[in-house]
C-alpha cells in the first residue's frame, strides 16, 4: 500500500484521517490551521482565492514553505487547474521549496496530466482529485498513471454539478469507483470529500460512517471543528480493535486462509486490514 509521504518529523502516523483545506491568501488563517489538530493541512491555491488574489497566496505560501523544521504538521498545495496559466506559476514557484510535502491536482481527467506534472515537479507527491464524469471515468488510469501519484479522490461539489445529480445517493456509484481504482492501483484508500455545512456536525458524522462503509478512510475539512467529527467516525471502535486482534492471533497460529470459531474466513487481504485497523487504533 502507499501510504502519506509527509517529509515533516511528527506526522501522527502513516494514515492521515483529517485534511483541513485553508485559503493560501489568508497566513493568519493558515497559522491557525497547523495547529488545528489535522493529520495535513492543504493551502489551497484554487477555488477559495479571488483571480486578483492569486500572485499574493502564491507568494505568502512560498513564504510559509521555505523553513521545513517550522511546520508542526505535512503540509499540501492545491494548485491551480492544470491547464491554466496560474497553474503553470504555481508550479514553477513551489517546486522547490524545502517543506512541501505534496501537490493536490484539481479537475485531472487523464493520466497525461499527471504525467506531465510529475515530469515538472520531480519527487513531490501529487494527489488528484476527479471532480467530472470523464475524471470517474479515467480513475484507474490516472491512478496508474505514475509512481509519483500517492493518492486520488473525488471533488464532489463539482462532480455533482457535472451530472445534474441532486439526491446525495446518486454519488454513491462514483465514490465506489473511485475507492476501487485507488485500491487497485495499491494507492491507500482515498479520504471523502468535504461536507460544505460546517455547522451540521450531525450530518457530517452521518455522512463519515456512510463513507467509510463505502471504503473511504479519513475526511477533508474546511473548517477546525469537522476535524474530532472526522476522527472519530473513521477511528476504529472497541468491537474493530477486538475483531482485528483475533485474525491476527490466529494468523500467527495458523498461517494462510483459514475459517474461525466464529464462522469468519480470514486469508492475506483480511490480514491486511487488521494491521490496519490496529494502526489506527494506536491513534487514540
Amino acid at each position: 500500500m502507499t501510504t502519506e509521504a509527509t517529509g515533516v518529523a511528527g506526522a501522527t502516523d502513516a494514515f492521515p484521517l483529517t485534511w483541513l483545506y485553508v485559503p493560501g491568501d489568508r497566513p493568519e488563517v493558515v497559522a491557525k490551521a497547523l495547529v488545528a489538530g489535522a493529520d495535513v493541512v492543504v493551502v489551497d491555491l484554487e477555488d477559495a482565492i479571488a483571480p486578483d488574489r492569486k500572485e499574493y497566496a502564491r507568494a505568502a505560501t512560498a513564504d510559509l514553505l521555505s523553513e521545513p523544521s517550522s511546520l508542526p504538521v505535512p503540509v499540501h498545495v492545491r494548485v491551480n487547474a492544470l491547464d491554466s496559466p496560474e497553474s503553470a506559476a504555481d508550479l514553477r514557484t513551489l517546486t522547490t521549496l524545502p517543506a512541501l510535502s505534496g501537490l493536490r491536482l484539481p479537475k485531472v481527467t487523464a493520466p497525461s496530466q499527471v504525467v506531465r506534472t510529475a515530469d515538472r515537479a520531480p519527487h513531490i507527491p501529487l494527489y488528484a482529485l476527479l471532480e467530472s464524469a470523464l475524471a470517474v471515468e479515467h480513475a484507474y488510469a490516472i491512478a496508474t498513471a505514475h509512481p509519483a501519484l500517492h493518492g486520488i479522490s473525488l471533488g464532489e461539489a463539482d462532480l455533482r454539478a457535472d451530472l445534474g445529480v441532486r439526491d446525495d445517493a446518486g454519488l454513491d456509484w462514483p465514490r465506489s469507483r473511485v475507492v476501487l481504482a485507488a485500491r487497485a492501483a495499491d494507492l491507500a484508500p482515498p479520504p471523502q470529500s468535504v461536507h460544505t455545512d460546517v455547522r451540521d456536525l450531525t450530518g457530517l458524522a452521518a455522512s463519515c460512517a456512510h463513507g467509510r462503509a463505502l471504503g473511504f478512510l479519513g475526511r477533508a475539512a474546511i473548517h477546525p471543528r469537522q476535524l474530532p467529527v472526522i476522527e472519530t467516525a473513521y477511528l476504529p471502535t472497541p468491537e474493530d480493535i477486538e475483531s482485528a486482534e483475533s485474525v491476527l492471533k490466529a494468523a500467527a497460529t495458523h498461517p494462510g486462509a483459514q475459517a474461525l470459531p466464529d464462522g469468519r474466513f480470514i486469508d492475506a487481504a483480511v490480514v491486511a486490514a487488521a494491521h490496519r485497523t490496529l494502526a489506527l487504533a494506536r491513534r487514540r
